[in-house]
């Protein structure tokens, strides 16, 4: 025998998805996504936190590991003890575009839904006292529901929407967008200076008034126009 070590076939491993774990990747979101959320844009809203009313709009994003997946529960962080639900209507944006005219927003989004952005509110208030930045209190894993999607052409006035969020079948908060101090077609104006807005980009539109703790057990329901668009078990 020759002492040359002798060759190896190349084979290839190939590896199987199993149809869990095909069902789990359809159930992943966009990670080239970014949520972009607003804040402070209903009145009664900034009153019942005392806040000052801005004079543009107040953005921070949220990472797309934020994301609740579907049909999982929301654990409340050991870090904090006051952790509040505030319901948005939201907005998914379907093409590319920076520097959009608000004349032409319209025109970068036919998607609309509702979620909850989960809020740290003892964090945050240490966060704001010392004049920082407040993603530690909203961008924590699993810190922002998103819930079903309906096309804008169902929708008659997008800038007359009524939408709800029940807590233990409750209604804690009730807004319509017309109470927005900041519209949509605005927002996507004045977000797309600052960010290029991608496909897949989702704008979180801001809470209206009723904002509150949820504790173990609480059960969460939104809806827009009166239609389920989300439900989730506090854990």
């Amino acid at each position: 025998m020759s002492g040359r070590a002798q060759s190896r076939p190349n084979f290839k491993l190939i590896k199987y998805k199993s149809k869990q774990q095909q069902t789990k990747s359809k159930n992943l979101v966009n990670l080239n996504m970014k949520l972009i959320c607003i804040g402070r844009n209903y009145t009664k809203h900034i009153e019942e936190l005392q806040n000052e009313r801005p004079t543009e709009p107040v953005v921070f994003i949220k990472p797309d590991t934020a994301i609740l997946l579907k049909k999982q529960p929301f654990f409340i962080p050991d870090f904090s003890n006051d952790v509040h639900h505030e319901v948005e209507v939201l907005v998914k944006i379907n093409r590319v575009g920076k520097h959009i005219d608000k004349k032409f927003a319209h025109k970068y989004y036919d998607k609309v839904g509702l979620g909850i952005d989960f809020t740290a509110r003892d964090l945050q208030q240490k966060l704001k006292e010392k004049g920082l930045p407040w993603e530690k209190a909203k961008s924590f894993d699993g810190a922002a529901v998103i819930g079903d999607w309906m096309d804008k052409s169902e929708i008659s006035d997008i800038n007359n929407l009524n939408f709800s969020l029940q807590k233990n079948e409750i209604t804690v908060q009730k807004g319509n967008t017309s109470h927005m101090l900041y519209k949509i077609d605005e927002i996507i104006e004045y977000v797309s200076k600052y960010f290029t807005l991608k496909i897949g980009d989702i704008i979180f539109t801001g809470t209206p008034a009723g904002v509150g703790k949820v504790v173990a057990n609480d059960e969460l329901k939104g809806y827009i126009e009166g239609k389920e668009m989300f439900s989730i078990k506090v854990k």
